[in-house]
């Protein structure tokens, strides 16, 4: 068995990466805060995504983001209160409302992209294009190919 290293001890190596993602998503929020999202949170990224471009029930929502129905619906409820979301007629099922991104919405969205590259290319500028690439490729070697799941809110809630 391998002795750990004093300098290096396993729990930090989770709390490097929590403090990375951290860094990375707060500057993210205070770069949206400044183009006009002051109302956007770390949990509307992964709703405004989980509702997808075809958008859902709130149901089938609670289901994506590992939630209840009715944590689904409340957070429904404020996004479709900022303008962030909409309620609409299902067309397939006029029994069922559906969810979609509104114009504010999706601008949020590309708007996030843009701000994510942005980020990156300030990492890459303190550590090295090199460096960050590598990061990058031994993250994805040793983590699942369905990396990008969105339960995270209720994985976090669990």
């Amino acid at each position: 068995m391998a002795t750990a290293d004093p300098e290096r001890p396993g729990f930090l190596l989770p709390l490097l990466l929590l403090a990375g993602f951290r860094t990375l998503i707060d500057d993210l929020h205070a770069e949206l805060a400044r183009q006009g999202h002051t109302e956007l949170r770390p949990l509307h990224g992964f709703v405004l995504q989980a509702v997808g471009v075809e958008g859902t029930t709130a149901t089938e929502l609670g289901q994506r983001l590992g939630i209840s129905k009715q944590a689904a619906g409340k957070t429904v409820d404020r996004l479709v209160a900022l303008g962030y979301l909409e309620r609409v007629d299902d067309p397939r099922d006029a029994r069922r409302k559906l969810v979609r991104t509104t114009a504010r919405g999706r601008d949020g969205l590309h708007r996030s992209t843009i701000v994510f590259d942005q980020l990156r290319q300030r990492w890459a500028d303190t550590l090295g294009p090199e460096r960050v690439a590598a990061m990058e490729d031994d993250l994805r070697t040793v983590t699942p190919a369905n990396w990008f799941r969105l339960d995270v809110p209720g994985w976090f809630g669990g």
